[in-house]
């Protein structure tokens, strides 16, 4: 009998050991991929409720999500799912079981399907990625918003069916947060990285802008008569050069060289870490800036940016979804620029100075054409281009009399 309970004694001990252990363990383990800096979003919005719900609405949180019924907007019902590129070939969007798929057919047999893993964008159209094993692939049909139609690909020559192309870290680190490297794993050929599928953070989230958030959380938390934020960064206190850089991470284009991954780019860090010097110089040729990707240049060229000590936050809560709030971008011009200055309008008169003055937006930051997101449509008709406002603010005469003639005045 005593045996026993020596028994049961150890094996208690023992379980009691093993917890212990086990607790430790689990505590100096990061739950967050990029390591035990990070907090999570998640972890934010215990204490920011309010903001990061919010902010689950706006472009930057939808750069990038798993594909499923929520996030594929594209049509799967009979006589919309289907592009045909001519009448033997054709890609139909397929629901099945195990996900959603795009299926290649030839004169009626299937060559080849995929399926819908990665949603890129949410707003002006979607894009859509396949895991090849640990690499990732762009599937040739995408969902454009406007239009509410499956278009061939951004870039994707009309009459090709290419299931090939690669998608890299590069494309990764403005749709996402964080996607590591398959560890001990040899680089594919071909320019196709290897990633590790588990390491992988959707969108672009908190601590992608503010910097690593543990610290701040751990703090915040033992320390709640605090109301400074701590060990955190904020927009609002870095210089203006900063702050603009904290955006050209993934709003200077993409053409030039880069130094190192933008993932390991943090606030106050200087971007000429990670991209080639002179992406950030004030340009004057603005033709050959594209609308969808150059805005930091196109800002820094404006008499806007040059006379003022304005920065993005100057005009944009990234917080908040603003898309197509005319009016709240007309009050931020306002905020700067009397209204009684648009006397000296040459468009303006006595009938229509009250239009000219709620368009500041329409006429001096007009939408253009992105050649950067062009696709020819199944007809080859006309293509399925997507208009970005410019960030280069100026006098566009003729944009002014289009929305004149719009009201006819």
């Amino acid at each position: 009998m005593l045996s026993m309970k020596k028994f049961i004694v150890v094996i208690v001990i023992l379980s009691v050991i093993a917890v212990v252990a086990y607790v430790k363990l689990s505590a100096g383990k990061s739950a967050d991929p990029r390591g035990p800096a990070y907090a999570g979003s998640l972890t934010c919005a215990r204490c920011h409720s309010e903001v990061y719900h919010s902010y689950l609405h706006t472009a930057h949180y939808l750069a990038s999500s798993a594909a499923s019924s929520k996030t594929v907007h594209g049509s799967f019902s009979a006589g919309s799912n289907t592009f045909e590129f001519d009448h033997t070939r054709k890609i139909v969007m397929q629901k099945k079981d195990s996900g959603m798929f795009q299926t290649y057919f030839v004169n009626g047999k299937v060559k080849e399907s995929h399926r819908f893993d990665i949603v890129f964008g949410g707003v002006k159209g979607e894009s859509y990625l396949y895991w090849k094993g640990d690499g990732l692939n762009q599937l040739p049909i995408s969902y454009y918003a406007k239009q509410d139609e499956w278009l061939i690909s951004p870039r994707y020559a009309p009459e090709v069916v290419d299931f090939t192309r690669v998608i890299t870290s590069r494309c990764l680190e403005c749709h996402a947060s964080y996607i590591g490297d398959q560890p001990d794993a040899p680089q594919g050929l071909d320019g196709v990285e290897l990633f590790n599928k588990s390491s992988l953070v959707y969108s672009v989230d908190c601590e992608r802008c503010h910097g690593p958030g543990a610290q701040h959380v751990d703090f915040q938390t033992h320390n709640p008569q605090i109301k400074t934020a701590r060990f955190i960064s904020t927009y609002a206190s870095l210089p203006r050069a900063r702050k603009i850089e904290v955006c050209a991470v993934c709003h200077s284009g993409n053409k030039s060289e880069m130094l190192r991954s933008t993932f390991f780019f943090k606030p106050g860090d200087t971007l000429a870490k990670f991209k080639i010097a002179g992406f950030y110089s004030q340009v004057n040729d603005t033709s050959h800036l594209d609308v969808h990707g150059n805005q930091v240049q196109l800002l820094q060229s404006s008499k806007c940016f040059i006379y003022s000590k304005m920065d993005c936050a100057t005009c944009h809560d990234v917080h908040q979804n603003q898309r197509g709030n005319v009016a709240f971008y007309t009050q931020k011009c306002l905020s700067c620029h009397s209204a009684a200055n648009h006397n000296y309008c040459k468009m303006a008169t006595v009938s229509n100075s009250a239009l000219i003055k709620s368009n500041c937006i329409q006429c001096h930051m007009p939408a253009f054409a992105s050649q950067a997101i062009v696709a020819p449509n199944m007809n080859k008709t006309y293509s399925a281009t997507i208009a970005v406002h410019t960030h280069h603010i100026a006098i566009y005469p003729q944009e002014a009399k289009k929305i004149l003639l719009m009201f006819g005045k």
